[in-house]
């Protein structure tokens, strides 16, 4: 009967509302309904912003009027009985106790209402809190202050969540936070939210409709796009000394509020931009910040259709966007592999190409070059200091470090080629995998005839043998050197020259998505690929541990839509020592860049190893099935498949992006079907009833059960059906306010 209720009732419905201050009439006839979602509440100072949420809270008396929340009459109750009934506050000024902790507070929030907020998820989702969980309130920094009263607010698990000025007197980069939490609340839909705000762009940013309070009235509900978009309008309505110069058409009747209250023109579809005049902190020394540069940080708050619309336009990475001609990269120790370095500018140089010698020496000696090695060490998060050490191989790491970040920096690289040995391959390395998925990358190394695994890793990094050692220049080095430039060469105007053609006829490649397979989910795989064919350009992983991390580094340079990731068995050998496994980031770019997500369980039933004298002695007595002479497969256990249930289910939790994650009952591979050797229903509910116990579901991330095997056509329909749906509903705003 409660979830009846819940599921008719608007979470807060203010009707006729009067408050005085003696005999100040400070809230006048407010009128105010919120759905679901985030709802933001402007107005100037003084206008009965806080008074509205003192009177929701019971802190202050109402004269008249009504406050329901849920369907339920909370408008003469204390505030203690309207908090356990659950609503929860975040008041202005934080008003924290500055001699307990952060863990104090926290802990003395946990636990008044059960839910899924709990303390370690107060952690995760602010990581600032947990390194300073032992200071007190009084040691924090506004912004701190302003996530632990946040949080602490979280920590009742509210239906309802108030929350006064939230960004007052925040830095920047805090309100950004905080906007995109609110996004992620809204987004969730197991909390309604109501914004009071000043900040007209964080307001219009978080909620689809804004109120505007005038003199103690709500004068009129608008569309959060139109009033972000008419500065005018925003200076009518809110502007600064305009208290005795209000404009006939903001003091409306009461009559012509109603009309204002019709439902406005649906707002444009497209992501949502928030520009942010300073992308970088300023100092006095600070010069205007270039529109482009201001264009390029821009954040795309919307996902889904939004990105998919987006990539219908730009096939390419926002990292592979020019800012300048492309240019060439040429990176290497100039210290001790100038002369070959340098030939190899020499011979791309005269083929017209830009080029940029950046020299990666960490022995501190200068050279001479485009860019120093001391400026590539500024990139490091501690400085040059941590690159030029006495301990080589630390600089190197720490060189290799701050070129990665050195290369994320830049905008305009056409193509990067390095020459060296071990040394010098980690030290190019990491800021090659850095770039894009096609802009050409080669290494011409003494250490390419061997395992180059932990080179290339995901990145399509193409390394070429030496045959002699780069040292100094013969007859044999100058042929494959000038192999290598040249073979750079001809990928980087080939790529140039395919780019171009995509300028004069854009808008016909289609968005890219990624899909992970193993030789027992093909068939489900063909099915989804065929059925998507039109719509998707269809990026098919195996997922043999580098499969899913190459998949991962496309969704981290955002050259991926969504993903499809049907076959996680990676993870099982991750976990239990295969020869194909992920590693602990997996899952984390999706995460991190939250774009539709729709997963599965694919061969979650297996563990790969090679050869069977290659099986650790510890799992001899096992259920294994050779695959081929060289793979041989172990069945996974109810205990093993509790373990990996929990260990992707935390990670599901900590995705912000739409979530479907599917759960076939028929088996999870071709062998775990009836009468197949891997066929076993009590793992695999071990595996279901972990994930279901792991997982935090609501409205944005959901568990499916199905009870189809994963090949079976009916369940790529499934997936197929509800990865359409999930795309066609991510990113569009939702009206939360009648």
């Amino acid at each position: 009967m409660n979830d009846i209720r819940r599921a008719s009732s608007p979470a807060l419905e203010v009707k006729g509302l009067d408050v005085y201050y003696g005999h100040s009439h400070a809230l006048q006839g407010v009128n105010l309904t919120l759905e679901q979602g985030v709802f933001s509440v402007v107005g100037r100072n003084g206008m009965g912003k806080t008074t509205l949420c003192n009177a929701i809270m019971g802190l202050v008396r109402t004269r008249s009027g009504s406050i329901r929340v849920r369907g339920k009459n909370i408008t003469r109750l204390a505030p203690a009985s309207i908090a356990r009934l659950g609503v929860g506050y975040v008041p202005q000024g934080r008003r924290l106790w500055r001699s307990l902790s952060v863990d104090e507070h926290l802990r003395l929030a946990a636990g008044t209402r059960r839910g899924p907020w709990t303390v370690e998820r107060i952690y995760e989702t602010f990581p600032r809190l947990a390194e300073r969980k032992n200071h007190s309130g009084g040691q924090l920094s506004g912004g701190e202050q302003q996530m632990l009263a946040i949080s602490r607010a979280l920590l009742t698990n509210p239906h309802l969540l108030i929350m006064d000025e939230p960004t007052e007197g925040l830095a920047p980069v805090i309100v950004a936070q905080v906007e995109e939490m609110l996004v992620r609340l809204g987004e969730d839909g197991d909390i309604a939210v109501l914004v009071i705000e000043q900040n007209i762009g964080v307001a219009t940013a978080v909620s689809g409709n804004v109120a505007v309070m005038v003199n103690g009235r709500v004068n009129r509900i608008i569309d959060s796009a139109r009033l972000a978009a008419d500065r005018d309008l925003q200076q009518r309505l809110l502007g600064v000394g305009l208290h005795a110069e209000i404009d006939p058409d903001i003091a409306a009747e009461p009559q012509r509020l109603e009309a204002e209250r019709a439902p406005q023109p649906a707002p444009p579809k497209g992501p949502a931009r928030v520009y942010i005049s300073n992308p970088t902190p300023p100092t006095r020394w600070s010069q205007p910040v270039p529109i482009a540069r201001i264009e390029a940080a821009a954040r795309t708050l919307s996902t889904g259709v939004a990105r998919i619309e987006e990539m219908r336009q730009r096939r390419e990475t926002t990292v592979a966007q020019t800012s300048g001609p492309p240019v060439v990269l040429i990176a290497g120790t100039l210290d001790t592999k100038g002369t070959e370095l340098r030939y190899i500018r020499d011979i791309i140089a005269a083929s017209g190409l830009r080029t940029r010698l950046v020299d990666l020496s960490t022995s501190g000696k200068p050279s001479t070059c485009d860019v120093t090695a001391q400026e590539i060490a500024l990139n490091h998060g501690r400085g040059g200091s941590a690159v030029f050490g006495p301990d080589r191989g630390a600089a190197v790491t720490a060189m290799a470090d701050a070129f990665a970040s050195w290369v994320r920096r830049q905008g305009n690289i056409a193509g990067i080629i390095s020459a060296g040995g071990s040394g010098g391959a980690s030290l190019v390395a990491p800021g090659m995998r850095a770039l894009p998925v096609g802009a050409p990358k080669l290494i011409i190394s003494s250490v390419a005839s061997g395992d180059v695994g932990r080179y290339v890793g995901p990145a399509d990094i193409t390394m070429m043998y030496s045959v002699t050692d780069v040292q100094g220049l013969n007859s044999i080095s100058r042929a494959i050197l000038a192999n290598g430039a040249n073979a750079l060469i001809g990928m980087v105007k080939a790529r140039l020259d395919q780019r171009a053609g995509e300028e004069r006829q854009p808008g016909t490649a289609l968005p890219a998505i990624g899909i992970t397979m193993f030789g027992v989910t093909t068939p489900a795989v063909q099915k989804i690929t065929a059925d998507l064919h039109d719509e998707f350009e269809c990026l098919v992983f195996h997922a043999t541990g580098v499969g899913g991390r190459s998949m991962e580094m496309l969704v981290e340079s955002g050259q991926l839509a969504a993903v499809v990731d049907l076959t996680t068995t990676e993870v099982c050998d991750l976990l239990m020592g295969g020869v194909f496994p992920a590693t602990e980031d997996r899952f984390r770019a999706v995460i991190r860049k939250r774009v539709p997500y729709v997963g599965s369980v694919g061969a979650l039933d297996m563990v790969n190893f090679g050869a069977p004298d290659t099986i650790p002695e510890r799992y001899h007595k096992r259920k294994f099935h050779a695959h081929n002479p060289q793979v041989t497969l172990m069945r996974t256990t109810p205990e093993e498949n509790e373990r990996m249930g929990r260990w992707i289910g935390e990670r599901l939790n900590q995705m912000d992006g739409p979530v479907r994650f599917f759960l076939p009952e028929g088996g999870v591979s071709a062998l775990d079907a009836p009468g197949q050797p891997f066929w076993d229903p009590e793992a695999d509910a071990a595996l279901f009833c972990a994930l279901e116990r792991t997982v935090r579901q609501t409205s944005n991330r959901q568990l499916i059960r199905a009870n189809q095997n994963i090949n079976d056509p009916a369940f790529a329909a499934n997936i197929v059906s509800t990865f359409r749906g999930l795309l066609g509903r991510a990113g569009g705003r939702r009206r939360v306010v009648r």
